[in-house]
């Protein structure tokens, strides 16, 4: 079952542009850009602890597990 990365999602709810997600937890736009898509292999818990914490969720408001049939 795949994971997908909905920080998307979250961050136009927060109303957060990625320029000022990447400053405030210290990592490049292209980074979050990847991250963003769903390229990248893992994650800190570091990063992601971050990412929440300036965000105001959960990890599992940023990923979700799927079925093969839902992507």
């Amino acid at each position: 079952m795949p994971i997908v990365v909905t920080l998307d999602r979250v961050m136009a709810e927060k109303k957060v542009r990625s320029k000022d997600l990447a400053a405030a937890i210290g990592i490049t736009e292209a980074n979050l850009s990847l991250l963003k898509q769903g390229k990248v292999k893992g994650i800190r818990f570091e990063t992601l602890e971050a990412i929440c914490r300036h965000l105001g969720c959960a990890p599992g408001d940023l990923l979700q597990v799927v079925s093969e049939e839902e992507i």
